[in-house]
């Protein structure tokens, strides 16, 4: 690494390597010679004068890319992609007078950029379904584990933290639902020519529309696909990119919500990120665990939320057939909002399966909250008994105030039901007290919810992905 200028720190400290190769040059250029023998090849098959050698060279060289060269050319002709002709070219000269032979750059950049794009959704998807599977496992284990549950983030009615754990998990099928979907909506740009009209390559084919569209049709199945844009400019719809991150937008969003929850947890000291035998939370203070991992996430995630915003301004300003100020902007925005959510995932992975549940401090906070909780139930069960529910009520209300003031004024623990234990209204309960207590009584259907959530929403994505499963979450640094 050259320390003396610059580094992409989502390349550096965050990315995998393969999600950072999948935006490589090589990749994009190879991609680019593939789009060449590829309309090169079909051209021939088609009936134009092109021969089984030119082919043959083009291949010899697909992957042999002169980069020096091409750089040369480009410092020459400010042009990239006729730059990589010329160096292709140079490689396979039988095939010079033929390569690219009616397309323009757009053939091989959006074509190449969407390639690249859909092996990147590969990459995420793969992902995702990892930390849904270790998020299943996580729900399943501590499915009726009672825990304090929050609103306003304040102490409410019990959950469990398995349950808590499935709405980390709904949020994440319904990202992976649409990335489902961006996928069954997925096209290349195919072969249109300069603005989109396949004029130049009607002129190669003497007007035969159905050769043109046979044409378009070989290359794309050439690429792996079977779907192309029925109309374009110059350029594939630069909406697809504003539809694409704002899928890559919703995933980060879920991954802030968890690196939220866990981080207010872990000042609890109810469950906590993993933290390795060597690792340094504080250079001042070195007792402390602070939540890196999460707290990474959350930074990478407010990242990628922010970008779909630039990529619906590209979609907003590309006049009539196109203009090239998308260009260097896209360069940048696409790759980096992969690669940041590659990061993210990595991170979300390693957190997932190696969360650390202190079921002790769970149940203290519980003990603190679930007294003044199940002032209901104990008044009910002394009505049963035959008291009197107004009387009830307003000695409870009484000894309520006083629990509270020994607690807030005080500093000292919740007494609500030792006074209850003393109170001779509420002798009817006294010997049931720790039975109508126990913290499962309050969860009501959680357990069961949990495990019917992940039957029919989360194992069906599972089942469809069970080849992708059994990655690891990599933390760099």
């Amino acid at each position: 690494m050259d320390n003396s200028v610059y580094q992409n720190p989502l390349i550096t400290r965050y990315t995998s390597k393969a999600m950072s190769r999948n935006f490589s040059d090589e990749k994009r250029f190879k991609l680019w010679r593939k789009l060449w023998i590829a309309l090169a090849e079909s051209e021939m098959e088609l009936g134009l004068n092109i021969t089984q050698a030119q082919i043959d060279e083009m291949k010899k060289y697909a992957g042999d890319i002169n980069f020096d060269l091409a750089e040369e050319y480009e410092r020459e002709v400010r042009h990239d992609v006729m730059a990589h002709v010329k160096a292709f070219g140079v490689q396979a000269a039988s095939a010079m007078p033929i390569i690219h032979l009616g397309a323009t750059s757009c053939y091989v950049d959006c074509n190449s950029e969407l390639i690249i794009a859909w092996d990147a959704i590969e990459i995420i998807k793969a992902k995702l379904v990892n930390v849904i599977d270790k998020l299943a496992e996580f729900a399943l284990k501590y499915r009726d584990l009672p825990t304090l549950g929050f609103t306003h983030l304040q102490p409410a009615q019990l959950t469990t933290v398995g349950k808590r754990a499935t709405l980390w998990l709904q949020d994440l099928t319904m990202d992976y639902n649409s990335l489902i979907n961006l996928q069954r909506s997925f096209k290349l740009r195919g072969v249109k020519g300069t603005t989109g009209t396949q004029a130049s390559f009607m002129e190669l084919f003497s007007g035969d529309e159905n050769k043109v569209k046979e044409l378009e049709r070989k290359v794309v199945s050439k690429l792996g696909f079977d779907r192309v844009y029925g109309v374009t400019g110059q350029t594939y719809p630069r909406k697809f990119d504003y539809n694409m991150l704002s899928v890559l937008s919703q995933i980060a969003q879920s991954a802030y919500k968890f690196s939220n929850d866990i981080r207010i947890l872990q000042n609890m000291k109810e469950i906590e990120e993993p933290f390795e035998k060597s690792q340094i939370g504080s250079s001042a203070m070195a007792y402390k665990r602070n939540p890196m991992r999460c707290e990474r996430m959350g930074s990478l995630a407010r990242y990628v939320i922010s970008l779909p915003l630039n990529c619906a301004i590209t979609a907003g300003t590309q006049w009539f057939e196109r203009t090239l100020d998308d260009s260097a902007n896209r360069r940048i925005v696409i790759a980096q909002a992969f690669l940041a959510l590659d990061g993210i995932l990595n991170i979300y992975m390693n957190v997932a399966e190696n969360l650390v549940v202190y079921d002790k401090v769970i149940a203290k906070h519980i003990s603190s909250e679930l007294p003044f909780m199940a002032t209901e139930n104990i008044m009910m069960e002394c009505v049963k008994a035959g008291g009197n529910r107004q009387e009830l009520h307003e000695r409870i209300r009484v000894l309520s105030m006083e629990a509270g003031k020994n607690v807030k004024a005080e500093g000292k623990e919740n007494n609500l039901i030792e006074l209850i234990k003393s109170d001779k209204m509420f002798a009817a309960v006294h010997d049931r007290l720790d039975e109508i207590l126990d913290a499962k009584n309050f969860i009501g259907r959680a357990p069961s919810q949990v495990v019917e959530f992940i039957e029919n929403e989360v194992q069906p994505i599972l089942d469809d992905n069970k080849n992708l499963l059994g990655q690891k979450g990599e933390v760099k640094i």
